[in-house]
Parts: C-alpha cells; sequence; structure tokens
C-alpha cells in the first residue's frame, strides 16, 4: 500500500470505480441474455430495455461506441427475426 496520502485515495477510488463498473457490466449482460432468450410474449420489452441499458453503458464509457453500434444491431436484429 501507498504512503503518500493521494495515492492511498487513488487506491480506495479506483476500488470503488472498478466495483461500480463490474456490477454495470454484469447488468449489461444479464439485460442482454434476457433479451437473447426471450419468448415470443415479451421479447420487445426485454430488448428494448436490453438497448438502453447499451446506451447508457456507451454513455458513461463503460463500453466503445462501436461495441455498442454492434451490440444494438444484433439485438435488432434478433426482434426483426421474431
Amino acid at each position: 500500500m501507498a504512503n503518500i496520502k493521494s495515492s492511498k485515495k487513488r487506491v480506495v477510488v479506483a476500488r470503488t470505480r472498478a466495483q461500480r463498473n463490474k456490477s454495470q457490466n454484469t447488468a449489461l449482460k444479464t439485460a442482454i441474455k434476457r433479451a437473447h432468450q426471450a419468448d415470443a410474449d415479451n421479447k420487445e420489452a426485454l430488448v428494448k430495455h436490453a438497448i438502453k441499458k447499451v446506451d447508457q453503458a456507451a454513455a458513461k464509457g463503460l463500453i466503445h461506441k462501436n461495441n455498442a453500434a454492434r451490440k444494438k444491431s444484433a439485438l435488432a436484429k434478433l426482434l426483426n427475426q421474431a
């Protein structure tokens, strides 16, 4: 562990942000999985929710904008096939 006060703070902040990023990433992956596994009844709602999560993740810098576009495209394709 660092001895300098600012270094100690950076360690704490980095740990906090890593936990937040991990939870948001998990929520994003869960939403995408649920959209892929959805039945015809609620597929549209789950896909819209997943697309919203992808947009939020891209806006927060959690994923790259091109990665977000690719995920959204795959979800839209999934919805259009149903």
